[in-house]
C-alpha cells in the first residue's frame, strides 16, 4: 500500500534532520578544537601550570598576548632551573640561567609556547579520529573533554579537557598502544584572560650580566647537487622544514629537517662529516621527557632525529635519511 502522498514530505524532513543532526555531532569535537585553537592564539591571558613528563613535575607560568598583530609570549619557570622564555613575533629569546647562557633564534608566526593543536581537516581525519567525551569538571571549572586517538601505530593520541572560554585546562600526550600511557600532562593551576598586559611583563627577570650569548643562524645551502633526506615516511608524514643552519656547539653547519603528519613531528639533524666511515655505526636512542631520541652514523654524518611520537616513528624516518639528488622525488610513505 503507498503511503499518503502528503506524508512523504514529512518523512523525507525527518530523515534529514537526522542526518544534519548526526553531522553536527560529528563535527562538533573539531568545533571545539578550533575553538581552542583561537583561544590559545587570539585571548590574551596568563596562569600556572604543573607540567609533568618523565616522573618529574616542574611548575610554569606562561603569559601570551597579541597587540597590533605581533604575537609576545613568555614562559618562566617558578622553580628549578629559573629559565625564562621570551618570544616577541618571530624572534624566541631562551635565557638559561643554569648554564649562564642566552640562545637566540627564530621561530614561525604560527607557533607557540603552549601546545596547540592544527585545524582537524580532511588530511587529519585520515590518521586520527577526534572524539567528544562527557563533561567534567576541573579544578571547579565546567570542561568538556575532546579525544584525538591515532588510527594506527606511527602517533600519539591527545586528551584535552577545554573550558566554556576555549581555553585547555588540562591537556595529556598519551600512547593508546601502551595500555594508555601518559606521556606528558598540562594541568593549570590558574588561568585568566586579561584585558591589559604591559610591555614589562616580557621583560627578563634575571641579569644576563657575564651570560654568553648563542645565536642559530642560516648558513648557506651545501654546494653540488645533493641534499638530505628520508627516503622513506610513515603515513600521511611529508617534509615541513630543510634548513640549513649554524649552531652553537657545532663544528659546522647543521641540515635542520622536519617531518610532519600535520600534529605529530619529528625534527632531524645531519652535522657534516663528523664522525669516520664505520661498517657497524654506533647507535644512540634514549627518551628524554616527552621526546623520543635517536642517533646514528650515514656516511660519515651524524644524523640525530627527535620527536614527540613513538620510537618507531622517530627510528624509521632517522635510518631512512640519505644524501640524494636535489631533483629527487619526495620519499615513498
Amino acid at each position: 500500500m503507498r503511503a499518503p502522498q502528503h506524508t512523504r514530505p514529512t518523512l523525507l524532513g525527518a530523515a534529514l534532520a537526522i542526518a544534519l543532526a548526526g553531522a553536527a555531532r560529528a563535527a562538533q569535537p573539531a568545533v571545539w578544537l578550533e575553538r581552542m585553537n583561537h583561544a590559545l592564539t587570539e585571548l590574551d591571558y596568563e596562569g600556572t601550570f604543573a607540567h609533568w613528563q618523565g616522573g618529574r613535575v616542574q611548575m610554569l607560568r606562561i603569559i601570551h598576548r597579541i597587540k597590533n598583530g605581533v604575537v609576545s609570549e613568555r614562559l618562566e619557570s617558578l622553580g628549578g632551573s629559573g629559565r625564562e622564555l621570551i618570544r616577541s613575533g618571530t624572534r624566541l629569546t631562551c635565557y638559561l640561567p643554569d648554564r649562564r647562557e642566552v640562545l637566540v633564534e627564530h621561530v614561525p608566526p604560527d607557533s607557540s609556547l603552549l601546545a596547540r593543536l592544527p585545524v582537524y581537516d580532511s588530511h587529519l581525519a585520515r590518521f586520527y579520529a577526534i572524539h567528544e567525551g562527557p563533561h567534567m569538571r576541573v579544578d571547579r571549572h565546567d570542561t568538556r573533554l575532546i579525544t584525538v586517538m591515532p588510527r594506527d601505530r606511527y602517533r600519539y593520541g591527545y586528551r584535552l579537557w577545554i573550558d566554556h572560554t576555549g581555553m585547555p585546562l588540562k591537556i595529556q600526550l598519551w600512547n593508546v598502544r601502551h595500555g594508555g600511557q601518559v606521556i606528558e600532562q598540562i594541568a593549570f593551576a590558574t588561568l585568566a584572560i586579561v584585558p591589559h598586559i604591559p610591555n614589562s611583563a616580557f621583560t627578563p627577570h634575571l641579569s644576563t650580566v657575564g651570560y654568553r650569548w648563542l645565536r642559530n643562524r642560516a648558513a648557506p645551502p651545501p654546494s653540488g647537487r645533493l641534499a638530505w633526506n628520508a627516503l622513506w615516511l610513515p603515513p600521511g608524514f611529508h617534509m615541513a622544514t630543510h634548513v640549513v643552519q649554524v649552531m652553537p656547539g657545532t663544528p659546522g653547519p647543521v641540515d635542520h629537517l622536519v617531518y610532519t603528519d600535520g600534529l605529530a613531528s619529528v625534527s632531524v639533524f645531519v652535522e657534516r662529516r663528523v664522525e669516520p666511515r664505520a661498517a657497524h655505526p654506533v647507535i644512540e636512542a634514549a627518551r628524554m621527557g616527552a621526546s623520543y631520541v635517536f642517533s646514528t652514523i650515514v656516511d660519515g654524518h651524524r644524523v640525530t632525529a627527535v620527536g614527540q611520537a613513538p620510537a618507531l616513528t622517530v627510528r624509521a624516518i632517522a635510518t631512512s635519511v640519505r644524501a640524494v639528488p636535489v631533483a629527487a622525488t619526495a620519499p615513498p610513505q
